[in-house]
């Protein structure tokens, strides 16, 4: 049912940060102390498995992919881990690094890998992790170890999830309705912008082949025609896209802004790298006339470009948050205001009313915090910031931004702690949310306080050819222009377009 008008009132709520309770997943535990000299580290006598239940692991699958998180002994998350057990018979990984142990399937759950030394930072690491319990059908809790230089140098316990739907969903609520499906020819798909009937996708280089721009045209929803596929030598990690009038704005991390000429849609001429030197941008936002470049490297700074003339832009001043530690994600402009998703420096909002005299304004942070996404807009003449974090149990947070030196959270909104958010649009009243596993997620905000789920699509294979190991998969990158439909980038499956039933009235209504 529709929910009642809000009048602008809210409680504050209290910040209680993205950190897990610091219960352990286990009573299973590695003997030795830390510290303690060890033989062999892989060695399963040293696990203490008393309580764990016989035949716990009976019917398990030796193939899959897993989501480790991990407790420390003092029972606090330290890190997560993708474990890829491979459906065509290949031998498994651990983030990438081969398994020297691997006996997984029914009757165990135990694995080993040695990660390589990152001098002079890290020795070589030798993990070791032995399953103990079920709590799920999908799910593995246990303990691990990880020795260095001969030493016990960490222990604790972990949990493991196996993806699926979840909360026993399908693939659709309804609200969303496949239309097409189409592959990038590229590494890994990270954006997308729709403009004059196309849809220009853009990818980040990986081991399978280099980044670069894909076009599609989208005239019809039902089958998108690859047109134009673009790569740039050296230049290969490009990770977000705008379009403006004949422009389409590319985040190079190696060239900054990339300008291509979309006079012809189809085709893309390049134009000109902005601001023509070396520099690392992540992400792009346009604003009316106003052009946004997040580059964390090498300086941690939102560049602000004047695009009156959209293919050749003006570069008006570099602005950088104070106190500024892991650099600018992403970034939204609301009026007079930039709202900047600066990573571990928080949720940073600035005065942009005179581009060549920016002005902080206040900041929203917390410990541990890592602001990765925003979208902003007014309800009952308040300002509200929906903010999305990524990381370990990162996720929604609906901030009263009314007064930026005094921001508060009134509202959340959250799913499985495995999987966070990467991108969102909004749309009047509703927010559409690229959620990496979770798929696409459809909020109706009109009560920002109370988001309420209308839709989803799950765009998750965990057996889609190409799927990695790694918590940052699935859905990553969104557009909803206004011709009903909703464009999805997910990192394996490509550009997907869904058509958007939650904007038509529900039958009956009038």
């Amino acid at each position: 049912p529709p929910a009642e008008p809000w009048d602008g009132g809210a409680a504050t709520l209290p910040e209680l940060t993205d950190w897990l309770t610091p219960e352990l997943y286990s009573d299973c535990a590695f003997v030795p102390p830390t510290g303690t000299p060890v033989t062999d580290c892989t060695d399963l006598a040293l696990f203490d498995r008393a309580s764990c239940p016989a035949g716990a692991f009976d019917t398990l699958e030796s193939v899959g992919i897993h989501y480790l998180l991990t407790r420390s002994a003092s029972g606090y998350v330290t890190a997560g881990y993708g474990l890829m057990l491979p459906f065509d018979g290949r031998p498994g990984t651990l983030n990438g690094r081969p398994l020297t142990r691997q006996s997984v399937g029914p009757g165990s759950f135990a694995f080993s890998s040695t990660f390589a030394a990152l001098p002079p930072y890290l020795p070589a690491r030798d993990f070791t992790f032995v399953g103990c319990t079920r709590p799920e059908s999908r799910r593995v809790n246990g303990c691990f170890v990880q020795c260095a230089d001969g030493k016990v140098r960490s222990k604790g316990t972990f949990t493991a999830l196996r993806p699926s739907w979840g909360r026993g969903e399908s693939e659709s609520s309804g609200g969303l309705v496949l239309q097409a499906e189409a592959a990038v020819p590229l590494g890994f798909p990270a954006d997308v912008y729709v403009a004059k009937d196309h849809a220009y996708v853009v990818a980040i280089g990986d081991k399978s082949q280099p980044g670069g721009l894909a076009v599609f045209d989208v005239t019809d929803k039902a089958h998108p025609v690859l047109t134009k596929r673009i790569q740039l030598p050296g230049d290969a990690y490009w990770n977000g896209v705008w379009a403006k009038g004949d422009a389409l704005y590319i985040a190079s991390t190696r060239s900054g802004v990339i300008v291509y000429d979309i006079s012809q849609p189809a085709d893309p001429q390049y134009v000109r790298a902005v601001p023509g030197e070396a520099l690392a941008v992540h992400t792009v936002f346009v604003d009316g006339d106003r052009l946004y470049a997040m580059a964390p490297e090498p300086a941690s700074q939102t560049l602000l470009f004047d695009v009156s003339s959209p293919l050749s832009p003006v570069l008006l001043n570099r602005v950088t948050a104070s106190g500024e530690m892991g650099g600018p994600h992403d970034a939204f402009a609301y009026g007079d205001r930039l709202y900047v998703n600066s990573t571990s420096s928080g949720f940073v909002a600035f005065d942009v009313s005179h581009p060549e005299q920016v002005t902080e304004l206040g900041a929203y942070v917390f410990s541990g915090q890592y602001s990765h996404a925003s979208a902003v807009g007014t309800f009952a003449g308040r300002t509200i910031a929906f903010e999305g974090g990524e990381g370990v149990n990162a996720h929604l947070r609906v901030l009263d931004v009314t007064d930026p030196a005094n921001m508060r959270l009134i509202g959340e909104y959250g799913l499985r702690p495995e999987f966070s958010i990467h991108n969102m649009i909004l749309r009047d009243t509703k927010l559409y949310i690229a959620h990496y596993h979770e798929g696409v997620r459809v909020l109706d905000v009109s009560v920002p306080p109370k988001p309420r789920e209308v839709a989803y699509f799950n765009t998750f294979l965990e057996t889609q050819p190409g799927r990695d190991s790694g918590m940052f998969e699935g859905a990553i990158g969104i557009r909803v222009p206004d011709d009903g439909y909703v464009y999805v980038v997910d990192t394996t499956r490509g550009l997907l377009i869904l058509r958007d039933d939650t904007l038509r009235p529900a039958p009956g209504t009038p």
